[in-house]
């Protein structure tokens, strides 16, 4: 990265509060027959746990690929942590410095034991190989999977990588968690334990927790629902 993209993406998060303000937001497929967003509007404030549910096509995988800068809206307004994410400059930059992604499948290398899928997420970046490690252990052992750094994904259970996806979404210190059926393969077990690191997570660290689940139950332990129907809130959101 240049160092007017990296001066650029600084300008663009440097107002961050960890908020997302959606505005209106339109996003329109098949040339404009598949209308994901109609005119989506919602807030979520800096530390704040929010679920996101409703039926199948309602727009929740568009919301959040909007909110994680991997597409973006065909108009309206959208601020995320203070970044203006209509007029990103560098939206690689934006998600490894300030978006932490968590998948319903995990995305971890199955030939990389718990630790290396942690430490790669922060290679690139301005630690050492001494600071990635260290901070890989801390982030295992916050997951309470200390002994586990040393086995790889196919010899874990559904939730112990989840819990290693989640610590390797939090490698670089995120303002804003995006979750995307997290406990969707999971058994109840399982979710328990994803949910309850989420539960710690979000009272130990300043970081705005988003998360979209299909289970009534998953979404009650956030601190407020948002429901979408047809690429809108369809309740109120406060």
């Amino acid at each position: 990265m240049s160092s007017q993209t990296r001066s650029e993406t600084r300008r663009e998060v440097s107002t961050g509060t960890g908020a997302i303000v959606a505005e209106n937001l339109v996003k329109s497929f098949d040339k404009g027959i598949v209308k994901a967003l109609d005119g989506l509007t919602l807030r979520v404030s800096a530390g704040e746990y929010v679920s996101i549910t409703g039926p199948s096509g309602c727009g929740k995988s568009t919301l959040m690929h909007m909110l994680a800068a991997l597409d973006r809206p065909d108009s309206g307004r959208l601020m995320v942590d203070g970044a203006d994410l209509m007029r990103l400059h560098d939206p690689d930059g934006f998600r490894r410095s300030r978006v932490g992604l968590v998948f319903q499948m995990h995305n971890l290398l199955a030939h990389l034991d718990a630790k290396a899928n942690v430490s790669i997420a922060m290679l690139g970046t301005s630690r050492t190989r001494r600071q990635i490690s260290e901070r890989a252990d801390e982030l295992l052992e916050m997951v309470g999977l200390a002994a586990f750094s040393h086995r790889r994904p196919p010899e874990m259970s559904g939730g112990e990588r989840q819990r290693v996806a989640i610590a390797r979404a939090l490698a670089n210190e995120p303002s804003i968690l995006l979750a995307d059926e997290p406990t969707g393969s999971l058994d109840s077990h399982s979710v328990d334990r994803v949910l309850n690191v989420l539960d710690d997570l979000r009272r130990e660290r300043p970081v705005t927790i988003v998360m979209v689940t299909h289970d009534d139950g998953v979404a009650m332990t956030a601190d407020r629902m948002i429901h979408l129907v047809d690429g809108r809130v369809s309740e109120p959101t406060a």
